[in-house]
């Protein structure tokens, strides 16, 4: 057989080999939709798992990342310094991101100081906390193009909240999963130097007890778009998907405006949460 017909001969082994498959489900009566509802495939957007660790890595200084840093799997907790574990403002955290960088496959443990910092644009991929301290992780570029983006992932035990916006531009939340947290997204509401502040969550799986999901500062002009969130256990329907504050630069306590959807500040609709 010369050089020629070898491939062609290969692609109708690979065309039998499809049909046969196809030809297989049709048999049985599965169609795409009757595997996903089945669980033989897993439906698009689907949280992923919670991760085992793989190895421990105690953390003793903060670890400065620029460019792309892996961290395979293993799990990070602070330690000396690092170590105390408390809520007390201004905690070092444990990574330290410079403008651009990424941070991915990270568990990071208890204690877990103030978690990540993004000094710019930086990308959070299959980051975990099992334990948030302070924050899970602080955003806190000058630049109102900057863009912080979170995907996949999850964190739980946050007695405040996951993700504090002080700095500018837009935080999107992708894929994560939430547990046990007073907040997902406060854009900071008494911050010395304020910005108007862009949030997008979707495709995020919360489940119960928790306060709110987004809280937003109305007279800076920020925005929270909502899409596919599924809430678990709330039954009563106590988590509050978006606040809307009224922030200062001052240090104040901010006063709370309203919450729910207004088709400026908090843009979503009914349909866009679903309690399970």
């Amino acid at each position: 057989m010369s050089t020629e017909t070898q491939p062609r001969a290969r692609h109708r082994r690979r065309l039998t080999r499809r049909r046969t498959v196809v030809g297989g489900l049709a048999a049985l009566g599965l169609t795409g939709a009757a595997l996903v509802g089945s669980g033989m495939l897993a439906p698009a957007g689907a949280a992923s798992a919670w991760p085992a660790p793989k190895g421990e890595k105690p953390v003793t200084k903060t670890i400065e990342v620029s460019g792309t840093y892996d961290g395979r799997l293993q799990r990070f907790r602070g330690s000396g310094a690092l170590g105390d574990g408390g809520q007390d403002e201004n905690q070092a955290p444990l990574f330290k991101l410079k403008d651009g960088a990424v941070l991915k496959n990270v568990v990071i443990g208890s204690p877990a100081a103030d978690g990540v910092h993004c000094m710019g644009s930086c990308t959070l991929q299959n980051v975990w906390w099992e334990d948030v301290g302070e924050d899970a992780a602080s955003f806190k570029s000058t630049s109102a193009s900057a863009v912080y983006t979170v995907t996949g992932g999850g964190a739980r035990k946050a007695s405040d909240k996951v993700f504090q916006f002080n700095g500018a531009g837009k935080l999107v939340v992708t894929g994560f999963q939430l547990s046990d947290f007073g907040k997902l997204v406060r854009s900071c509401g008494n911050c010395s130097k304020q910005y108007k502040r862009t949030i997008v969550v979707q495709d995020v799986d919360v489940t119960v007890p928790g306060k709110q999901l987004i809280g937003v500062n109305a007279n800076y002009g920020d925005t929270a778009t909502l899409r596919d969130i599924r809430i678990h256990g709330d039954a009563k329907r106590k988590i509050k998907p978006c606040v809307r504050y009224e922030g200062n630069n001052k240090g104040k306590e901010p006063p709370v405006l309203g919450s729910g959807p207004d088709g400026t500040h908090c843009r979503y609709t009914e349909s866009d949460i679903t309690y399970k």
